[in-house]
């Protein structure tokens, strides 16, 4: 098991191409707001600290509509090779800082602060590894990734996150999440952005 994590780091991933999308879906509004503004607010009102946010794609674009708070901006130019490297880009952000981190995807707009903040409780409670996060019977980001995992994280290389990692864990514990708490779905589409 793992020790309790007592400084608890936000990444908030949001430097891919939205190929799916058809341009950038960080910048699509949602309620008046840019899609990506929503992750970065929830992140910003939690207990998280710091609070990276990983831009590649369009990064100028979207670093000039957005609201940062608190948070900071980290620049990942190797973004085209996929999740991995963002996912690296914001560890090595946060390692001097934090002892675990919440890793979430910067179009999840029902992501909510309360949430972040119960995924760290859970950790702190179980002593685990990894908190990945369940909704409908599958998981979803956000999960909370503790600094031991780290290097594995660090080896990993395409288009991958943690999930293959953490699968060959026993030490993950899981948050079951209702919809009335937050949802998890993220946007893919313009369907998907219809559908929310």
């Amino acid at each position: 098991m793992s020790a309790p994590a007592t400084r608890v780091a936000a990444i908030v991933l949001a430097a891919g191409e939205a190929h799916r999308y058809g341009s950038q879906k960080l910048l699509a509004s949602v309620a008046g707001r840019p899609l990506l503004q929503h992750a970065v607010g929830a992140a910003c009102a939690s207990s998280l600290s710091p609070v990276v946010i990983v831009l590649g794609a369009d990064a100028g674009a979207i670093a000039a509509r957005l609201e940062p708070g608190r948070a900071r901006i980290v620049r990942n130019p190797d973004y085209a090779s996929g999740q991995a490297s963002s996912l690296r880009a914001g560890i090595d952000a946060v390692t001097a800082e934090a002892d675990a981190a919440v890793v979430l995807l910067g179009d999840q707009p029902g992501v909510t602060a309360a949430l972040l903040d119960a995924l760290v409780a859970r950790q702190r409670d179980t002593g685990a590894a990894a908190v990945v996060c369940v909704q409908d019977g599958h998981r979803s980001p956000p999960t909370l990734l503790h600094a031991e995992l780290w290097p594995a994280i660090a080896a990993l290389r395409g288009d991958v996150g943690a999930r293959e990692i953490l699968a060959r864990r026993s030490d993950v514990a899981t948050l079951t999440v209702e919809r009335a708490f937050a949802r998890l779905d993220d946007i893919d589409t313009r369907d998907d952005l219809a559908r929310l």
